[in-house]
């Protein structure tokens, strides 16, 4: 018969696992929680600004109390940079192309996609490029990420064009015109919305070629 550590040694390994286990299920339950709770701010602040959405208010529609939405979330301030982040996450994954599709098509797909998102989360997009949450720092920083990202995405995409800091200077540059020309678009709605995107895919045709000459050496 085997000494009683010897039969123990097995029983705390099982214990250990069991506790692994359910350690690894308390981990997932709490992240599949914040993330619906964070798809719900989504849709919230889609149609509305921050200012107009209270904790009240998402407590209700998440069907939680506030203590627990406070226990994933410590400040309002805090979800709503939870969803600034996943919306992001969202509109860089919607406006991602093909590799296969040919150049010019895949810059048409994105701007499609774009404004599809900036179509549907109109109220929530006017209020963020103006400066949601009094320009709030953390904001700033995932909203100048996501330009970034955009940025880095359509240099790749430029093959015959060698991506100097003028022309990504030129690329942001553009980034900024579509932002501008998108909170136009859904404020007054006075284009119809092929014509924004024609003109924003014909404003980076014409802007490319001009920062790349401009880069060039001069002839002597």
């Amino acid at each position: 018969m085997p000494p009683t550590s010897a039969r123990a040694r097995p029983r705390k390994a099982k214990a250990a696992k069991v506790g692994v286990l359910r350690a690894t299920r308390s981990r997932l339950e709490v992240d599949q929680r914040r993330a619906q709770l964070v798809r719900l701010g989504i849709d919230l602040f889609a149609t509305r600004s921050y200012d107009e959405v209270s904790i009240d208010e998402l407590a209700r529609a998440a069907g939680v109390s506030k203590g627990l939405l406070y226990h994933y979330f410590p400040t309002k301030r805090d979800f709503y940079i939870a969803t600034v982040q996943d919306a992001s996450r969202q509109l860089l994954e919607l406006t991602e192309t093909p590799d296969d599709m040919p150049q010019l098509g895949r810059l048409r797909a994105g701007l499609d996609a774009y404004l599809d998102y900036v179509d549907a989360h109109a109220p929530a997009y006017a209020a963020l490029m103006r400066g949601g949450v009094g320009a709030d720092p953390e904001v700033a920083r995932v909203i100048d990420e996501t330009r970034a990202a955009m940025c880095d995405r359509l240099l790749l995409g430029l093959p015959d064009v060698a991506p100097t800091p003028l022309v990504r200077t030129a690329v942001r540059g553009w980034l900024g015109f579509c932002e501008a020309t998108s909170l136009e678009w859904i404020d007054r709605r006075a284009v119809a919305r092929s014509q924004i995107r024609d003109l924003m895919f014909e404003v980076l045709l014409a802007t490319i070629p001009i920062a790349a000459r401009l880069n060039a050496p001069p002839v002597t």
